[in-house]
């Protein structure tokens, strides 16, 4: 799934957010990969009014949130770490469908704004 959303921000000449989408599509797919159960997990990407939208839903409505991680804590910093990129490109976290979906959103680079 990194490899298409890495394509798909490669067609729409959003490279400059390659690090940090994959990064987040990461932590987001481990996340329901990890707390779910399921193995039916989706990934979508759109470009509406100047934000790139990216979100994963498991379909298993859960309660899901950003929390704190300990210091020695191997895992726990997932969804914090996706809130903080969000927030660091003018966007917004969420959890939506009852827990079944996480989503952000960041702002295009000026130069990319429709």
């Amino acid at each position: 799934m990194r490899r298409i959303a890495a394509a798909r921000l490669r067609y729409w000449g959003l490279q400059t957010l390659t690090d940090d989408v994959m990064l987040i599509v990461s932590e987001l797919l481990t996340n329901a990969l990890l707390h779910s159960g399921t193995t039916k997990i989706g990934l979508k990407l759109t470009v509406e009014e100047d934000f790139l939208h990216i979100a994963v839903s498991d379909g298993v409505p859960s309660r899901i949130a950003p929390g704190p991680a300990y210091e020695k804590a191997e895992s726990g910093r997932g969804l914090t770490l996706v809130a903080a990129l969000a927030q660091g490109h003018g966007g917004t976290f969420g959890i939506s469908d009852g827990g079944a979906t996480a989503w952000c959103t960041l702002a295009l680079p000026p130069q990319e704004a429709s």
